[in-house]
This record gives C-alpha cells, structure tokens and sequence, in this order.
C-alpha cells in the first residue's frame, strides 16, 4: 500500500476539506459545454487556457477575468446569473458524486473526523442536484461569493478549518488544481491531489506540488472502521 493511502485511512489529521468540482465529482464536461455555449453565443473563441483560468477564480473573479479578457460591456453580475441558470440546467439531473466519495466522506464523519466542502461553485448550482445533498454530506459549506476570492488564494481553507474548529494545520484538503494546492500549503495544510476526469489537469504537477496523490476515490482502504474519536 503506498504512502498515501495509508495516510488516508485512518486519517492522519484532525479534519478534512473537499474541493467539489473534478475532485469529487466529474463536472469537466459540463462546464465545458457552459464555457462554448456563452462564448459562441457572443462569437467569441474558446481556448484550452479560458477554463484552467476559470477554474481556480470562482463565479465573481471569474466574470471578471471574462470582461477583460473579451472586452465584454455586460456585468459581472449579468454573466454570473448566466452561468448560474446554465449550470443549474445541467447539475441537477446529471452531477453526482464519484463512486466511493460518499464513502469515504461517511466513514470520516462516523469516527469524528469533521469535513468540510471548499468550493468556488455556485450555492444555487450544487443545491440544484437531485442526487446529491452537500448539506447533509458535510459538516460545514463554503463557497467562494462567502470569501470574495478565488482558490488562487487561502481564504476559503481557512475559512473552512475555522468553520469546523481545527488550526489550518491539523487539516488535509483533497483538490485537482495546481493554484488552490499552493494556496492551502501556503497556509500549512498538507494537501492530497486527486485525478480528476479532465484532460486539462496538469497530473505531472499536481503531483510534484501536491503531499500525497490519489487516483481514485474507491483505492482508499477503509478496510476495519476505527473507533469514533471524540474531540474536546
């Protein structure tokens, strides 16, 4: 068993941050269809580098970037109310969570493990799924319109670990993203880089800045569940 894996399980930290979007769920193809239907609807060209940029933004600093970078006269709020209708056409019947997510999750929360979800997705997108319940999955939610900052920078982590009552360096954050894994080390939270089902992840670098690497949610042993743990 690598390294990883058994630091995984049991748990070698007090609590435990999820990113949603590639890491927990395949939501790649989806957002790619949003980015080609609201750029060719102003006849505009996509580019590889559009969703990377995107992706570590967040709704607000995203539409933002979006305005510069296309010379758009259309708000910041105009945009994000487009994407948020578009995403949550698509979310609802099709997102669900990765197999052995859930599991995982569960099996964290059953021995005391608090989680948390960090995410720079919409409230309004991941509450319009059918077949998943973030609220009722983790412990605390937190979005990036709750921060004012995309994952390029710490805020939404700490905001998390406060959130469930841990120090930023008692918590590991499971991402898919190069600049959210740089900002949570920057605040000294170890970091596990997951393969998402996206080809532009950067794999090589994720793994080279990244703690620990997993490539599947179902490859964590749970094997015997520990003890529930009581934290004071």
């Amino acid at each position: 068993m690598s390294k990883a894996l058994e630091a995984l399980w049991p748990l070698q930290a007090r609590a435990a941050i999820f990113d949603f979007d590639g890491t927990l769920a395949d939501t790649a193809g989806i957002w790619h269809k949003v980015d080609i239907a609201f750029l060719s609807q102003r006849n505009l060209e996509y580019t590889e580098e559009y969703p990377r940029r995107l992706s570590a933004l967040g709704f607000v600093d995203g539409a933002r970037y979006t305005i510069d970078k296309y010379g758009l006269s259309e708000s910041v709020e105009e945009i994000c109310d487009e994407w948020n209708r578009m995403g949550r056409e698509l979310y609802r019947d099709s997102v669900a969570l990765r197999q052995g997510a859930v599991r995982y999750i569960t099996a964290l929360r059953d021995c005391g493990i608090p989680c948390a979800l960090a995410t720079t997705n919409d409230p309004e997108v991941l509450g319009s799924m059918r077949h998943a319940d973030v609220n009722e999955l983790f412990d605390a939610c937190v979005y990036g319109v709750e921060v004012g900052k995309g994952k390029d920078h710490p805020d939404i982590y700490v905001e998390a670990a406060n959130r469930l009552g841990v120090d930023c360096e008692e918590c590991l954050v499971f991402e898919d993203i190069v600049p959210a894994v740089l900002s949570a080390r920057r605040v000294g939270m170890t970091t596990c880089g997951v393969r998402a089902n996206d080809p532009s992840q950067d794999v090589d670098k994720m793994r080279s800045v990244a703690d620990m690497w997993l490539e599947d949610w179902q490859d964590v042993p749970l094997g015997d569940t520990p003890h529930r743990v009581h934290r004071e």
